[in-house]
């Protein structure tokens, strides 16, 4: 079975833009403060536990969540044409 590259980096790109949105917002509610320095932002630039914050790390979740999902579809479908070759030879 082959990933269809594109709509799985779109659907993972968003699944994870969206998860930082409710995260942060999760963080929001509960109250936690941004005083300290938090993992995302050391890499989304603009992020913080704020509402701009929120829909700064929705659009970086969803940048970097389509790279990867990218990534990862690619990789899947690069390695199971492999095995599934290397599988069909050793049945012959």
């Amino acid at each position: 079975m082959k990933l269809n590259t594109g709509a799985f980096a779109l659907a993972f790109g968003i699944w994870w833009g969206v998860g930082v949105f409710v995260a942060t917002w999760w963080l929001i509610i509960a109250g936690v403060e941004s005083t300290g320095p938090l993992f995302l932002e050391h890499f989304y630039i603009g992020y913080g536990v704020t509402p701009l914050g929120s829909l700064l790390g929705l659009i970086w979740g969803f940048v970097c969540g389509t790279i990867c999902g990218g990534i990862l579809s690619w990789l899947y479908n690069t390695l199971s044409e492999r095995i599934g070759a290397e599988a069909w030879a050793l049945t012959k």
